[in-house]
């Protein structure tokens, strides 16, 4: 059943290497199907993919669509055999849900969209929103277990955050990470082994 899986996405996008991170850590194989979201007919290809709100990623298994981030994630991980993505304890649980919010609310928007973009453009960031992200930042660097997120095991926690660090290390924040964060970079080293740089 592994072999009719199809995931559509672009490299560039968090959620498509958040989708692509499970599937590895699965060991699951899976053919991908490059959609840029942003060029002039991405909406309405990712709509005909499957998307109602022409976003990405969207997953396919044989007569299945899965579309929305978390959905593809966790249906990942129920789906197939392998490393589980959720952690088994309760209270693991709540802390992995709470780390996907807030890397849905908070870092998304901040790390990615409020400095990393501006910084790729040549632009200066609002400095508001580089308070924003020292808040995101210790927050997540409290809130870190180790040698993951959640504790002893990968989690879908770590794939989320993955991507969003590695683009605030691509930002204005980036000469503050090393020194003022530094579980979240020796989090980061480890976790090269399941969601690796793209």
């Amino acid at each position: 059943m592994a072999d009719q899986l199809t995931l559509i996405g672009a490299d560039y996008s968090v959620y498509t290497r958040i989708a692509r991170s499970a599937l590895n850590l699965k060991g699951l194989a899976y053919r991908f199907e490059t959609l840029d979201i942003f060029a002039a007919d991405g909406p309405a290809r990712a709509r005909q993919a499957g998307h109602p709100f022409a976003r990405i990623p969207v997953l396919r298994h044989g007569l299945h669509t899965i579309y929305e981030t978390l959905a593809i994630t966790r249906y990942i991980d129920e789906a197939f055999d392998g490393p589980p993505l959720c952690p088994a304890s309760p209270i693991d649980r709540a802390r992995m849900n709470q780390i996907i919010s807030i890397i849905d609310t908070q870092a998304y928007p901040v790390l990615v969209w409020g400095l990393h973009v501006p910084h790729s453009k040549g632009n200066t960031p609002d400095p508001a929103m580089l308070e924003r992200g020292r808040l995101v930042l210790a927050e997540l660097e409290r809130m870190a277990q180790k040698p993951w997120l959640c504790g002893g095991e990968a989690s879908l926690a770590d794939l989320y955050l993955a991507p969003c660090y590695d683009y605030a290390r691509d930002s204005a924040i980036a000469p503050e990470i090393d020194e003022n964060y530094p579980r979240l970079k020796a989090w980061r080293d480890r976790a090269a082994t399941v969601a690796p740089a793209h």
